[in-house]
Protein backbone atom coordinates (compact mmCIF):
# COMPACT_ATOMS: atom_id res chain seq x y z
CA UNK A 1 0.00 0.00 0.00
CA UNK A 2 1.28 3.45 -0.96
CA UNK A 3 0.38 5.77 1.91
CA UNK A 4 1.77 8.70 -0.09
CA UNK A 5 -0.80 8.32 -2.85
CA UNK A 6 -2.58 11.70 -3.20
CA UNK A 7 -6.02 10.10 -3.18
CA UNK A 8 -5.39 8.49 0.23
CA UNK A 9 -6.37 11.44 2.38
CA UNK A 10 -5.11 11.52 5.99
CA UNK A 11 -8.65 11.40 7.37
CA UNK A 12 -9.16 8.14 5.49
CA UNK A 13 -6.15 6.54 7.18
CA UNK A 14 -8.09 6.63 10.45
CA UNK A 15 -10.48 4.14 8.85
CA UNK A 16 -7.68 1.70 8.00
CA UNK A 17 -9.01 -1.10 10.30
CA UNK A 18 -12.34 -0.99 8.47
CA UNK A 19 -10.56 -1.28 5.12
CA UNK A 20 -8.86 -4.46 6.39
CA UNK A 21 -12.25 -5.94 7.26
CA UNK A 22 -13.63 -4.89 3.88
CA UNK A 23 -10.64 -6.43 2.09
CA UNK A 24 -11.08 -9.70 3.99
CA UNK A 25 -14.76 -9.88 3.03
CA UNK A 26 -13.93 -9.26 -0.63
CA UNK A 27 -11.15 -11.87 -0.53
CA UNK A 28 -13.52 -14.49 0.91
CA UNK A 29 -16.21 -13.64 -1.63
CA UNK A 30 -13.82 -13.98 -4.56
CA UNK A 31 -12.49 -17.27 -3.23
CA UNK A 32 -16.04 -18.59 -3.04
CA UNK A 33 -16.48 -17.80 -6.72
CA UNK A 34 -13.05 -19.12 -7.69
CA UNK A 35 -13.66 -22.42 -5.86
CA UNK A 36 -17.14 -22.85 -7.32
CA UNK A 37 -19.12 -22.41 -4.10
CA UNK A 38 -20.70 -19.36 -5.72
CA UNK A 39 -21.50 -19.70 -9.43
CA UNK A 40 -21.54 -17.27 -12.33
CA UNK A 41 -24.19 -17.65 -15.03
CA UNK A 42 -23.36 -17.36 -18.73
CA UNK A 43 -25.75 -16.62 -21.59
CA UNK A 44 -25.72 -17.68 -25.23
CA UNK A 45 -24.98 -14.30 -26.74
CA UNK A 46 -21.93 -12.02 -26.63
CA UNK A 47 -21.79 -9.94 -23.46
CA UNK A 48 -19.05 -7.38 -22.82
CA UNK A 49 -18.46 -6.17 -19.29
CA UNK A 50 -17.03 -2.68 -18.78
CA UNK A 51 -15.83 -2.01 -15.24
CA UNK A 52 -13.09 -1.07 -12.84
CA UNK A 53 -11.62 -2.03 -9.48
CA UNK A 54 -12.07 1.38 -7.88
CA UNK A 55 -14.99 3.55 -6.86
CA UNK A 56 -15.93 5.98 -9.61
CA UNK A 57 -14.16 8.25 -12.02
CA UNK A 58 -12.31 5.90 -14.38
CA UNK A 59 -14.25 6.70 -17.56
CA UNK A 60 -16.74 3.84 -17.88
CA UNK A 61 -19.45 5.96 -19.50
CA UNK A 62 -17.24 7.32 -22.32
CA UNK A 63 -16.05 3.75 -23.00
CA UNK A 64 -19.63 2.48 -23.23
CA UNK A 65 -20.37 5.34 -25.62
CA UNK A 66 -17.32 4.48 -27.71
CA UNK A 67 -18.51 0.88 -28.05
CA UNK A 68 -22.02 2.05 -28.95
CA UNK A 69 -20.58 4.31 -31.65
CA UNK A 70 -18.37 1.59 -33.11
CA UNK A 71 -20.87 -1.26 -32.97
CA UNK A 72 -24.06 0.65 -33.72
CA UNK A 73 -25.52 -0.36 -37.07
CA UNK A 74 -23.56 -3.62 -37.16
CA UNK A 75 -25.39 -5.33 -34.29
CA UNK A 76 -28.57 -4.84 -32.32
CA UNK A 77 -27.06 -3.52 -29.10
CA UNK A 78 -28.31 -3.38 -25.54
CA UNK A 79 -26.79 -1.67 -22.53
CA UNK A 80 -27.59 -2.97 -19.07
CA UNK A 81 -26.65 -0.77 -16.10
CA UNK A 82 -27.44 -0.86 -12.41
CA UNK A 83 -29.11 2.55 -12.54
CA UNK A 84 -27.12 3.96 -9.66
CA UNK A 85 -28.98 6.54 -7.51
CA UNK A 86 -32.23 6.27 -9.42
CA UNK A 87 -35.51 6.58 -7.50
CA UNK A 88 -36.84 3.19 -8.62
CA UNK A 89 -35.80 -0.40 -8.04
CA UNK A 90 -35.75 -3.58 -10.06
CA UNK A 91 -35.67 -4.02 -13.83
CA UNK A 92 -36.67 -1.10 -16.04
CA UNK A 93 -36.46 -0.60 -19.80
CA UNK A 94 -35.92 2.91 -21.20
CA UNK A 95 -38.82 4.06 -23.38
CA UNK A 96 -39.94 7.47 -24.67
CA UNK A 97 -40.79 9.60 -21.66
CA UNK A 98 -38.36 7.83 -19.32
CA UNK A 99 -36.45 10.16 -16.98
CA UNK A 100 -33.09 10.03 -15.22
CA UNK A 101 -34.91 9.64 -11.90
CA UNK A 102 -36.34 6.35 -13.19
CA UNK A 103 -33.21 4.78 -14.69
CA UNK A 104 -30.25 6.89 -13.53
CA UNK A 105 -28.18 9.57 -15.23
CA UNK A 106 -25.72 7.41 -17.17
CA UNK A 107 -28.37 5.07 -18.72
CA UNK A 108 -30.43 8.17 -19.54
CA UNK A 109 -27.43 9.65 -21.31
CA UNK A 110 -26.95 6.46 -23.35
CA UNK A 111 -30.63 6.41 -24.29
CA UNK A 112 -30.65 10.08 -25.33
CA UNK A 113 -27.54 9.77 -27.49
CA UNK A 114 -28.25 6.30 -28.94
CA UNK A 115 -32.05 5.94 -29.16
CA UNK A 116 -31.72 3.01 -31.56
CA UNK A 117 -29.97 0.95 -28.85
CA UNK A 118 -31.78 -0.88 -26.06
CA UNK A 119 -31.07 0.61 -22.64
CA UNK A 120 -32.17 -1.12 -19.45
CA UNK A 121 -31.33 -1.10 -15.75
CA UNK A 122 -31.47 -3.70 -13.01
CA UNK A 123 -29.54 -4.22 -9.79
CA UNK A 124 -29.68 -8.00 -10.19
CA UNK A 125 -28.26 -8.70 -13.62
CA UNK A 126 -29.06 -12.41 -13.38
CA UNK A 127 -32.73 -11.46 -13.29
CA UNK A 128 -32.54 -8.43 -15.57
CA UNK A 129 -30.88 -10.12 -18.57
CA UNK A 130 -33.70 -12.63 -19.21
CA UNK A 131 -36.25 -9.82 -18.86
CA UNK A 132 -34.32 -7.68 -21.33
CA UNK A 133 -34.13 -10.55 -23.81
CA UNK A 134 -37.84 -11.18 -23.36
CA UNK A 135 -38.63 -7.52 -24.09
CA UNK A 136 -36.13 -7.25 -26.96
CA UNK A 137 -35.53 -10.77 -28.34
CA UNK A 138 -33.63 -9.43 -31.35
CA UNK A 139 -30.77 -8.26 -29.10
CA UNK A 140 -27.41 -9.50 -30.42
CA UNK A 141 -24.86 -7.97 -28.04
CA UNK A 142 -25.20 -6.78 -24.44
CA UNK A 143 -22.86 -4.22 -22.89
CA UNK A 144 -22.77 -4.66 -19.12
CA UNK A 145 -21.98 -1.28 -17.59
CA UNK A 146 -20.03 -1.35 -14.31
CA UNK A 147 -20.05 -5.14 -14.13
CA UNK A 148 -16.54 -6.26 -13.28
CA UNK A 149 -16.90 -6.86 -9.54
CA UNK A 150 -20.46 -8.24 -9.87
CA UNK A 151 -19.73 -11.89 -10.59
CA UNK A 152 -23.22 -13.43 -10.63
CA UNK A 153 -23.06 -13.08 -14.42
CA UNK A 154 -19.94 -14.00 -16.39
CA UNK A 155 -19.49 -11.90 -19.55
CA UNK A 156 -17.70 -13.45 -22.48
CA UNK A 157 -15.32 -10.48 -22.41
CA UNK A 158 -14.26 -8.14 -19.59
CA UNK A 159 -12.76 -4.70 -20.19
CA UNK A 160 -11.13 -3.29 -17.06
CA UNK A 161 -10.44 0.44 -16.82
CA UNK A 162 -7.90 2.12 -14.56
CA UNK A 163 -7.22 5.84 -14.25
CA UNK A 164 -3.64 6.79 -15.15
CA UNK A 165 -3.54 9.06 -12.11
CA UNK A 166 -5.03 6.42 -9.78
CA UNK A 167 -3.72 3.07 -10.97
CA UNK A 168 -5.26 0.17 -9.05
CA UNK A 169 -1.75 -1.07 -8.30
CA UNK A 170 -1.21 1.96 -6.04
CA UNK A 171 -4.59 1.90 -4.30
CA UNK A 172 -6.00 0.31 -1.15
CA UNK A 173 -9.36 -1.02 -0.01
CA UNK A 174 -12.23 1.29 0.81
CA UNK A 175 -12.73 3.35 2.91
CA UNK A 176 -9.01 4.15 3.30
CA UNK A 177 -8.53 3.96 -0.48
CA UNK A 178 -10.90 3.49 -3.41
CA UNK A 179 -10.48 -0.22 -4.19
CA UNK A 180 -13.77 -2.11 -4.13
CA UNK A 181 -12.22 -5.39 -5.30
CA UNK A 182 -8.92 -7.19 -4.95
CA UNK A 183 -6.14 -5.69 -7.07
CA UNK A 184 -5.31 -9.24 -8.19
CA UNK A 185 -8.79 -9.52 -9.73
CA UNK A 186 -7.43 -7.66 -12.76
CA UNK A 187 -6.29 -11.08 -14.02
CA UNK A 188 -9.92 -11.91 -14.86
CA UNK A 189 -10.00 -9.15 -17.49
CA UNK A 190 -9.43 -9.69 -21.19
CA UNK A 191 -8.27 -6.12 -21.77
CA UNK A 192 -6.80 -3.44 -19.51
CA UNK A 193 -7.47 0.16 -20.54
CA UNK A 194 -5.44 2.91 -18.90
CA UNK A 195 -7.67 5.99 -19.08
CA UNK A 196 -7.17 9.76 -18.70
CA UNK A 197 -3.61 9.66 -19.96
CA UNK A 198 -1.73 12.71 -21.16
CA UNK A 199 -2.15 13.14 -24.91
CA UNK A 200 1.63 13.30 -25.23
CA UNK A 201 2.45 10.15 -23.28
CA UNK A 202 5.69 8.70 -24.56
CA UNK A 203 6.74 5.11 -25.15
CA UNK A 204 8.89 5.01 -22.01
CA UNK A 205 6.00 5.99 -19.76
CA UNK A 206 3.73 3.53 -21.55
CA UNK A 207 6.14 0.65 -20.97
CA UNK A 208 6.60 1.67 -17.33
CA UNK A 209 2.86 1.43 -16.72
CA UNK A 210 2.62 -1.92 -18.49
CA UNK A 211 5.40 -3.27 -16.28
CA UNK A 212 3.59 -2.01 -13.20
CA UNK A 213 0.25 -3.52 -14.23
CA UNK A 214 1.86 -6.89 -15.01
CA UNK A 215 -0.68 -8.04 -17.61
CA UNK A 216 -1.03 -11.76 -18.16
CA UNK A 217 0.16 -13.16 -21.52
CA UNK A 218 -3.46 -13.31 -22.69
CA UNK A 219 -4.32 -9.72 -21.81
CA UNK A 220 -4.10 -6.74 -24.11
CA UNK A 221 -3.31 -3.26 -22.76
CA UNK A 222 -4.62 -0.03 -24.28
CA UNK A 223 -4.11 3.64 -23.44
CA UNK A 224 -6.68 6.41 -23.83
CA UNK A 225 -7.03 10.10 -23.14
CA UNK A 226 -10.03 12.40 -22.86
CA UNK A 227 -11.19 14.37 -25.88
CA UNK A 228 -13.57 17.25 -25.20
CA UNK A 229 -15.93 18.43 -27.90
CA UNK A 230 -17.52 21.82 -28.62
CA UNK A 231 -19.97 22.85 -25.88
CA UNK A 232 -23.64 23.00 -26.89
CA UNK A 233 -26.59 24.70 -25.21
CA UNK A 234 -28.42 22.38 -22.86
CA UNK A 235 -31.82 23.18 -24.40
CA UNK A 236 -31.50 24.51 -27.95
CA UNK A 237 -28.21 22.67 -28.77
CA UNK A 238 -26.52 25.75 -30.27
CA UNK A 239 -22.75 25.42 -30.10
CA UNK A 240 -20.27 27.84 -28.52
CA UNK A 241 -16.52 27.58 -28.80
CA UNK A 242 -14.54 28.28 -25.62
CA UNK A 243 -11.87 30.97 -25.89
CA UNK A 244 -9.72 33.17 -23.71
CA UNK A 245 -12.53 35.74 -23.50
CA UNK A 246 -14.99 33.33 -21.91
CA UNK A 247 -15.53 33.10 -18.17
CA UNK A 248 -16.99 29.79 -17.04
CA UNK A 249 -18.98 28.69 -14.02
CA UNK A 250 -18.42 24.93 -13.95
CA UNK A 251 -21.25 22.94 -12.36
CA UNK A 252 -20.51 19.26 -11.72
CA UNK A 253 -21.90 16.28 -9.86
CA UNK A 254 -19.39 13.66 -10.99
CA UNK A 255 -16.74 11.65 -9.18
CA UNK A 256 -13.68 13.32 -10.69
CA UNK A 257 -14.03 16.74 -12.38
CA UNK A 258 -10.26 17.29 -12.24
CA UNK A 259 -9.50 16.61 -15.95
CA UNK A 260 -12.27 18.97 -17.04
CA UNK A 261 -11.03 21.71 -14.70
CA UNK A 262 -7.55 21.32 -16.17
CA UNK A 263 -8.98 21.58 -19.67
CA UNK A 264 -10.83 24.79 -18.83
CA UNK A 265 -7.66 26.30 -17.38
CA UNK A 266 -6.11 26.00 -20.85
CA UNK A 267 -9.09 26.99 -22.96
CA UNK A 268 -10.95 29.85 -21.28
CA UNK A 269 -10.31 33.13 -19.50
CA UNK A 270 -11.24 32.09 -15.99
CA UNK A 271 -13.38 29.45 -14.35
CA UNK A 272 -15.19 29.09 -11.03
CA UNK A 273 -16.72 25.87 -9.76
CA UNK A 274 -19.81 24.63 -7.98
CA UNK A 275 -19.20 20.99 -7.14
CA UNK A 276 -21.91 18.64 -5.97
CA UNK A 277 -21.69 14.98 -4.96
CA UNK A 278 -21.38 12.20 -7.53
CA UNK A 279 -24.75 11.50 -9.24
CA UNK A 280 -26.27 14.43 -7.31
CA UNK A 281 -30.01 14.91 -7.86
CA UNK A 282 -30.34 18.64 -8.48
CA UNK A 283 -33.10 20.50 -6.65
CA UNK A 284 -34.68 23.89 -7.24
CA UNK A 285 -32.55 25.21 -4.36
CA UNK A 286 -29.45 23.99 -6.19
CA UNK A 287 -30.59 25.88 -9.27
CA UNK A 288 -31.04 29.03 -7.17
CA UNK A 289 -27.49 28.59 -5.85
CA UNK A 290 -26.15 28.19 -9.40
CA UNK A 291 -28.06 31.26 -10.61
CA UNK A 292 -26.88 33.39 -7.67
CA UNK A 293 -23.26 32.40 -8.28
CA UNK A 294 -23.59 33.08 -12.00
CA UNK A 295 -25.25 36.48 -11.48
CA UNK A 296 -22.34 37.52 -9.24
CA UNK A 297 -19.87 37.00 -12.10
CA UNK A 298 -19.15 40.38 -13.67
CA UNK A 299 -17.50 39.42 -16.95
CA UNK A 300 -19.79 40.14 -19.94
CA UNK A 301 -18.88 36.92 -21.76
CA UNK A 302 -19.82 34.38 -19.12
CA UNK A 303 -21.43 30.97 -19.39
CA UNK A 304 -22.44 28.05 -17.18
CA UNK A 305 -20.90 24.75 -18.19
CA UNK A 306 -21.69 21.21 -17.11
CA UNK A 307 -21.05 17.62 -18.16
CA UNK A 308 -23.37 15.47 -20.23
CA UNK A 309 -24.07 13.20 -17.26
CA UNK A 310 -25.04 16.20 -15.13
CA UNK A 311 -27.13 17.67 -17.94
CA UNK A 312 -29.63 14.80 -17.90
CA UNK A 313 -30.28 15.58 -14.22
CA UNK A 314 -30.65 19.30 -14.89
CA UNK A 315 -32.99 19.12 -17.87
CA UNK A 316 -36.03 19.03 -15.59
CA UNK A 317 -35.40 22.79 -15.27
CA UNK A 318 -35.34 23.24 -19.03
CA UNK A 319 -37.82 26.15 -19.02
CA UNK A 320 -35.55 28.07 -16.67
CA UNK A 321 -32.37 27.03 -18.47
CA UNK A 322 -33.63 28.31 -21.83
CA UNK A 323 -32.99 31.88 -20.74
CA UNK A 324 -29.40 31.27 -19.62
CA UNK A 325 -26.12 30.59 -21.45
CA UNK A 326 -26.05 27.09 -19.96
CA UNK A 327 -23.82 24.77 -21.96
CA UNK A 328 -22.88 21.09 -21.96
CA UNK A 329 -19.43 19.84 -22.92
CA UNK A 330 -19.30 16.43 -24.64
CA UNK A 331 -16.53 13.97 -23.93
CA UNK A 332 -15.06 11.17 -26.02
CA UNK A 333 -12.41 8.49 -25.69
CA UNK A 334 -9.22 9.03 -27.68
CA UNK A 335 -6.94 6.03 -28.12
CA UNK A 336 -3.21 6.71 -27.98
CA UNK A 337 -0.41 5.02 -29.95
CA UNK A 338 -2.77 4.35 -32.91
CA UNK A 339 -4.56 1.69 -30.88
CA UNK A 340 -8.16 2.48 -31.83
CA UNK A 341 -8.37 0.11 -34.77
CA UNK A 342 -6.69 -2.68 -32.80
CA UNK A 343 -9.14 -2.21 -29.93
CA UNK A 344 -12.13 -2.17 -32.27
CA UNK A 345 -10.92 -5.33 -34.02
CA UNK A 346 -10.35 -6.93 -30.62
CA UNK A 347 -14.01 -6.34 -29.75
CA UNK A 348 -15.51 -7.32 -33.11
CA UNK A 349 -13.39 -10.48 -33.29
CA UNK A 350 -14.84 -11.57 -29.98
CA UNK A 351 -18.41 -10.91 -31.16
CA UNK A 352 -18.10 -12.58 -34.56
CA UNK A 353 -16.21 -15.55 -33.15
CA UNK A 354 -18.55 -16.09 -30.23
CA UNK A 355 -19.43 -19.74 -29.67
CA UNK A 356 -23.06 -20.09 -28.64
CA UNK A 357 -23.67 -21.88 -25.37
CA UNK A 358 -26.80 -23.19 -23.69
CA UNK A 359 -28.65 -20.68 -21.53
CA UNK A 360 -27.86 -20.54 -18.70
CA UNK A 361 -24.79 -22.55 -17.77
CA UNK A 362 -22.72 -22.38 -14.62
CA UNK A 363 -19.09 -21.31 -14.79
Amino acid sequence: MNFNAPFLKPVRLILFPFSLIYGLIIWIRNKMFDKGYFTSASFNLPMIGIGNLTAGGTGKSPMVEFLLQKLNGRYQLAVLSRGYKRKTRGYALAVPGTTALEIGDEPMLFYNKFPEAVVAVGEERLEAIPQLLHDRPDTQVILLDDAFQHRSVKPGMNILLTDRNRLFTRDWFMPTGDLRDLASSYQRADALVVTKCNDHMNEEEKQGIIEELKPTPEQQVFFTSIKYGIPYHIVNKDQRVLDDNTEVLLVTGIANPGPLKNYLTLHCRQSAELRFGDHHVFSIDDWKTIKKRFDAMEHPHKIILTTEKDAVRLLKFHQLLTEFPFYVIPIQVRFLFNQEQRFTEFITTFITGFNHRPTPTNA
